[in-house]
């Protein structure tokens, strides 16, 4: 079998015929196809293709389900082989979509996870951003804002919290880690395709915030106001949380309804951003639910 070869669709598990997408059967690391997938490691090449990599059968299905587009599904040949039916179905669904599939060595497959016992199907995705104009909440909803949040673990960790609690957005407002790097997506578990992200300059979420009609809610050290204590059932929350060093910078926090402080009996100064916003998510769910 020659590397990278085309070979006609398979049988679906029905006994039809997937069409629009390729097989293809990839062996060496040293092919192209691996080393543009490889590429969108880098954020520059997930900016200039649009598309990110996602690891795992669980969270190609969860991207499948929520109608995200999948370009490449990239699965283990021993697995395919071996006659997983999930996976077996996996491609057939992909392929019916008009995804490519390749049908990778062990060797390709830790070449692009960069790690050793990868999973045994990558997919890659095209990205989605909401603009933030589009968002809308209503009575009730809860968002989420971070201001220049840098780690690609604490931000997974919120967009799978995000999610848990049902919240409808997370606004990324500055210079904030990429939500769609490969650490971050490890970290959402699923939750990157579930929790709507928007994007903005300062000055873009200032002026949006302008005509934010809900409150907004942040968390500051020099808060006075207890975490508990805001009404958070009568209208639209947003949640307005700071940089992991630094907090809310004071323009801001100047753009905050009220500020509040969640108290700490230990020698601790502070929580850690994911532990703080999941702090927030369940307290602002339980206040819009008036329990």
């Amino acid at each position: 079998m020659t590397d990278a070869a085309d070979r006609p669709p398979r049988r679906a598990a029905d006994g039809s015929i997937s069409a629009p997408g390729r097989i293809k059967e990839i062996a060496s690391p040293a092919n192209p196809i691996v080393k543009d997938i490889r590429a969108l490691a880098q954020k520059r090449h997930r900016d200039e293709t649009g598309l990110f990599i996602v690891e795992g059968l669980k969270l190609v299905l969860d991207g499948l389900d929520a109608g995200w587009e999948l370009k490449t599904l990239v699965v283990a040949k021993a697995a395919l082989e071996a006659g997983t039916e999930v996976l077996t179905r996996a491609v057939a669904r992909a392929v019916a979509s008009g995804s490519d599939v390749i049908e990778a060595s062990a060797k390709v497959l830790e070449a692009i996870a960069r790690r050793d016992n990868p999973q045994a199907a990558i997919g890659i995705f095209r990205r989605q951003l909401t603009p933030l104009a589009r968002l809308a909440l209503a009575p009730g909803e809860v968002a989420v804002a971070l201001d220049r949040v840098r780690d690609p673990g604490n931000l997974g960790t919120i967009l799978r919290t995000a999610d848990a609690v049902g919240a409808k957005a997370a606004i990324l407002v500055g210079d904030c880690v990429d939500p769609f790097s490969l650490e971050t997506v490890r970290a959402t578990m699923g939750s990157i395709f579930a929790v709507p992200v928007a994007r903005a300059r300062e000055a873009e979420f200032l002026a949006w915030r302008k005509g934010f009609s809900g409150k907004v809610v942040g968390t500051h050290m020099a808060g006075t106001v207890d975490y508990r204590a805001p009404d958070y059932g009568s209208a639209a929350t947003l949640l307005f949380m700071g940089n992991e060093q630094a907090g809310l910078s004071a323009e801001m926090a100047g753009a905050c309804d009220v500020l509040v402080r969640i108290p700490q009996a230990g020698r601790a100064d502070s929580l850690n951003l994911a532990v703080a916003t999941g702090v927030m998510l369940f307290e602002a769910r339980r206040g819009s639910l008036g329990l």
